[in-house]
């Protein structure tokens, strides 16, 4: 199932399993191909799902602290996809910062889609504030180590009850964080941190999609992306009950019919 691929220069971990239409899978910050762990244990008959580990991420190298943007890794899929000898249509699911590269997929590699997915995440870019918070976090983690993001980020990526309910599958998800390396921190913040607002692009988009929060995220509230949806022509919203940001992982049997359904 996990696959050692090399693809756009690099030596990639990359889950593979099933056959039939493909759904790619792309994780969020800083995590990889494990968050989406009950998906990847609950695939359908006819189904095939691709979950990379991004460049830098998980057991993939390729990490730098220099900005590593969105377009880097939306090209990087399609150079997984080449190797993968995957020609047709797929569907591409991204949550978070993955939602970030699915929306530059569209914009470079459009006729390799089938339908979108987007995952509590958002279309406009970064403010000011927020681009130098990404900046000190960056340099933190090249002289601290990624550990301190644990603390920060495990009350904002999951509701309350999933983080009382669920301990134990929390804190690992906290291992990965926790042992993402310092440059992929770095570089993927300040790639996060570069990239364009797509707010403009969204009425453009003509193919179905999906546009699914936690109803308890924080990061990305459901009001936000309820406007994206809104905003774009063939888009249907989901809110999950009892999920934050981490809506796949924290509610799966919520988020799996909406992941597995074939486009309308």
């Amino acid at each position: 199932m996990l696959k050692r691929i090399a693809y756009a220069g690099m030596n990639g971990n990359v889950w593979d399993a099933g056959e039939g239409p493909v759904s790619l899978l792309v994780h969020g910050f800083p995590l990889d191909h494990t968050m989406w762990k009950y998906q990847l244990e609950a695939l359908p008959a006819g189904r095939r799902v691709v979950a990379p580990d991004l460049r830098g991420f998980g057991g993939s190298d390729g990490e730098t602290s220099d900005p590593m943007t969105m377009e880097q890794f939306a090209d990087d899929l399609a150079a997984l996809l080449d190797a993968l000898a995957i020609n047709e249509p797929i569907t591409l699911c991204g949550l978070s910062m993955g939602g970030y590269i699915a929306l530059a997929f569209w914009r470079n590699h459009r006729d390799r889609l089938k339908q979108l997915i987007l995952c509590d995440t958002r279309a406009a870019a970064d403010d000011e504030a927020t681009k130098r918070t990404r900046e000190l976090t960056a340099r933190r983690a090249l002289t601290e180590g990624s550990g301190f993001l644990v603390d920060a980020m495990l009350p904002k990526l999951f509701a309350p009850e999933t983080l009382q309910r669920q301990r134990a599958d929390v804190e690992s998800i906290a291992d990965v964080i926790r042992s993402t390396r310092p440059e992929t921190v770095a570089g993927a913040l300040r790639g996060m941190a570069e990239r364009r607002d797509s707010t403009s692009d969204l009425p453009n988009i003509e193919l179905p999609v999906r546009v699914i929060v936690g109803e308890q995220d924080v990061i990305t509230p459901p009001e936000e992306m309820r406007s994206m949806a809104e905003a774009i022509p063939h888009a249907t919203f989901h809110s999950i009950p009892r999920a934050g940001h981490m809506a796949p992982w924290e509610a799966p049997e919520s988020f799996n019919p909406l992941l597995w359904e074939s486009p309308s």
